[in-house]
């Protein structure tokens, strides 16, 4: 893969340079290499992948990931290791406090060789609390009841299903880490709330369906903010298209982030704090964002959501590919899709919705890129063994390499 012998040799730095802790997301003093550092301008690979890590009963994931045999996680860790990113974000990944899954995880999987890959060991991580399955003790969805999954603040049947976690070998500025967990939809200037179906528990609603990040990152003497999120699916719903405006809102809140100035006047963080992105910073958006920028459902705001990212002057789009998407679609027959089936990072039921782009890595146009890819492999090539229907995942993992 590009760049694998620098990226080699950025790991060996990072090692001798970083004091692993408890791996606990906290800065360390650190000479790793990286942007605007003199030690060799290593490449720098950031990734996204759903992983599908998520368990129907709360403790469920965390009984799995004690055992260090479970099947998906093995598959998921092998995906990992394969690829080899330097900063990863995992959505799908069950939420605990402590980072009690995240830390068995990082020690029984992806620190073990999975089937020959070498391990690799993430000194940083970050994960925080999401709005899935955190009662709002109101009847949402009219049925009766008040404890069912959609009366929660994001679909879930307990507090941290489908969360998030993002691992790195630079170190994450906690400190001034910001989430928008508890952003109040109602907030957003010309929102698409349906208030017909919401009635009066409209106002109480938060936008994100599990959270919104903006993680500062430490490479070399540069900082760059990942932007981490994971909107809800435009689909699931009715006729009000509750979730597809739900979509398109949480994607504004990001295209809004990154524009900054007044059009982020707005937005307001769990901390208080208010506004985006300062002018001219860094940044890397990524994440399952569940649309696709032509295809995915009947017309809605849902549909093309993403757009409102992919056409921001700051944001550059590096249209990661594969031909395993390609073989994939010609092999079920789908016709129709508007987008191109080598940018597909989604394995959907098919003919409807069939394989779509729903997944993405979108650098600020300052930083270089020296490739991109969405890791899906073609059948008789290195890892198509571990696609479905082996117990891994209907997304693919999908990185983008970045250089100063």
């Amino acid at each position: 893969m590009p760049g694998m012998r620098l990226r080699h040799l950025a790991v060996l730095l990072v090692a001798f340079g970083c004091v692993l802790s408890s791996m606990t997301g906290v800065p360390t003093a650190s000479a790793a290499p990286g942007f605007g550092s003199s030690g060799g301008n290593p490449t720098v690979r950031v990734a996204t992948f759903n992983a599908s890590l998520n368990r129907p009963a709360a403790g469920a994931l965390l009984t799995d990931l004690r055992s260090g045999v479970d099947p998906q996680a093995r598959t998921i860790a092998q995906i990992v290791q394969m690829n080899r990113p330097d900063i990863l974000l995992l959505n799908e990944f069950d939420y605990y406090p402590d980072q009690a899954a995240a830390k068995l995880f990082a020690q029984n999987y992806l620190a073990r060789s999975q089937r020959g890959a070498a391990p690799i060991d993430y000194p940083y991580m970050f994960t925080a609390p999401v709005n899935t399955g955190v009662p709002t003790g109101r009847d949402l969805n009219g049925d009766g009841t008040t404890d069912g999954p959609d009366d929660a603040y994001g679909f879930g049947a307990f507090p941290g299903q489908y969360g998030m976690l993002v691992l790195s070998k630079y170190p994450i500025d906690t400190a001034h880490a910001r989430t928008f967990q508890k952003f109040l939809w109602k907030d957003q200037p010309g929102n698409l709330i349906p208030r017909d179906y919401y009635g009066g528990n409209a106002d109480l609603l938060r936008l994100s369906s599990k959270s919104h990040w903006d993680l500062p990152i430490t490479i070399g003497r540069r900082t760059v903010h990942l932007l981490a999120s994971h909107p809800t699916p435009p689909s699931f719903d009715g006729p009000e298209d509750r979730n597809g405006r739900r979509n398109h809102d949480e994607i504004r809140l990001s295209a809004d982030y990154i524009a900054g100035g007044s059009r982020a006047d707005y937005i307001y963080d769990d901390s208080g704090r208010r506004g985006g992105l300062a002018p001219g910073s860094s940044f890397v958006m990524l994440g399952d964002q569940n649309s696709d920028p032509a295809d995915g459902g009947p017309p809605g705001p849902g549909v093309g959501a993403i757009n409102q990212v992919l056409t921001l002057p700051r944001v550059r789009d590096t249209l990661p590919t594969s031909r395993g998407a390609v073989a994939d679609s010609a092999a079920a027959g789908q016709t129709g899709h508007r987008t191109p089936s080598k940018y597909f990072t989604a394995d959907f039921s098919k003919p409807v919705p069939g394989n779509l782009r729903v997944d993405y890595v979108l650098p600020s146009r300052d930083l270089p890129v020296t490739g991109a890819r969405v890791f899906w492999p073609a059948p008789g090539e290195p890892g198509h063994e571990l696609l479905p229907p082996s117990t891994s995942s209907d997304h693919r993992l999908v990185w983008v390499d970045l250089r100063p």
